[in-house]
């Protein structure tokens, strides 16, 4: 049984291109069995989530980490009574439009890219889904329901200001109505998303060796993770009391979002999937007081981990690669294959973002090694 807020299939504003219905799966799950099916989905098993994809096999990619995210909120959508089709669609397509090289190859193809409208990673799963995808012979793109692409446009809150041309594009065509807050779904998304990176990061962390358990025990909810693992088993192995304690981190996050946003949903007085989207405000949130201890949690990270100098040789050495390679492809675009060159400056540049947006970690280094 869904909530009265819950987004139903049948209530689902459609497709751009009309394909009919299915007689056994749901619009929502339709659109996530595409996702999951498409190149741009595979392609990130080999794109780096904080270490680049070729330094280990037990470090998360954005492939294992969009899964991870997509398992926490079918759990939280299901507790809440949402539509766990169209979270998991919208959870599974999050990180679509991420470079190679994470958030370090976002920055310098942005950087590259500022005469040309700039580079957004949301901006360009959108544009994967609506456009480079070409695989259908009736559409480019995924065709996707109207709500699973507000949800990867407006996960994060509402697209106000300067909005990314890729987005501005593909919102021409279908209104994604850009200035409101989207559904309850993909809320869950964005906030399983923190709880995912939050509580894998301090694991990659602790694996690579860049910070030791003895270093974090003064975090909060951390430390009293720890303390309940070794009070229940005392002199556990290494390797299992940290399983132990960071699988309690993570179910201290989903408890707080659970309790918090079953509260708000309930103040909300939503009777709709829409009344969502018109309360001006998010209905799935973190507790203000869990809220300033992820805070806290995550300075330790920024310091200890993305700053960390090992991390910071590779994000130099990595950025390098990207820009190198744009300068290349402008400079002279016969080097790009024949599909990937345009007339125009303009168009040749967001041609270029999009050939190395979709590169994986491993084909850009190589790629830049021949070049």
């Amino acid at each position: 049984m869904l909530a009265k807020y819950a987004s139903m299939p049948p209530d689902s504003r459609g497709r751009l291109v009309d394909e009919g219905g299915s007689a056994h799966r749901s619009a929502f799950q339709r659109d996530r069995d595409r996702i999951i099916h498409s190149t741009a989905f595979r392609r990130l098993k080999h794109k780096t989530q904080v270490f680049v994809e070729h330094e280990g096999d037990h470090f998360r990619t954005r492939l294992t980490h969009s899964i991870e995210v997509a398992q926490v909120a079918r759990t939280i959508s299901g507790a809440l009574g949402l539509n766990g089709e169209l979270t998991e669609a919208v959870a599974l397509a999050h990180d679509l439009g991420h470079t190679p090289f994470g958030h370090t190859g976002e920055d310098a193809l942005d950087e590259c890219m500022q005469p040309y409208g700039g580079f957004d990673h949301n901006a360009q799963a959108i544009r994967i889904v609506t456009a480079l995808e070409q695989h259908y012979a009736e559409f480019d793109g995924l065709n996707l329901t109207w709500e699973t692409l507000e949800g990867i446009a407006k996960h994060n809150g509402p697209v106000v200001g300067d909005i990314p041309y890729a987005l501005a594009q593909a919102n021409a065509a279908f209104d994604l109505e850009l200035a409101s807050y989207a559904s309850a779904e993909a809320q869950v998304a964005a906030l399983a998303d923190d709880i995912a990176y939050n509580n894998h990061d301090l694991d990659d962390g602790l694996r690579a060796g860049l910070f030791m358990v003895e270093d974090i025990l003064h975090l909060p909810i951390v430390g009293r993770c720890f303390a309940e693992v070794d009070g229940k088993y005392p002199g556990l192995a290494p390797e299992r009391r940290r399983h132990e304690a960071l699988r309690r981190v993570f179910g201290v996050m989903v408890e707080d979002v659970l309790v918090t946003s079953a509260e708000r949903l309930a103040e909300s007085g939503a009777r709709s999937a829409q009344d969502i989207r018109n309360l001006g405000r998010p209905v799935v949130q973190f507790s203000a007081m869990l809220w300033n201890e992820l805070k806290e949690i995550r300075a330790f990270l920024f310091d200890h981990m993305y700053r960390h100098e090992t991390v910071k040789i590779m994000r130099l050495e990595t950025a390098q690669v990207v820009r190198e390679l744009f300068g290349a492809f402008m400079a002279d675009p016969m080097r790009l294959p024949e599909d990937w060159r345009a007339d125009g400056e303009l168009a040749q540049a967001r041609k270029i973002s999009d050939y190395i947006a979709g590169m994986t970690d491993r084909y850009a280094l190589q790629l830049h090694k021949n070049l």
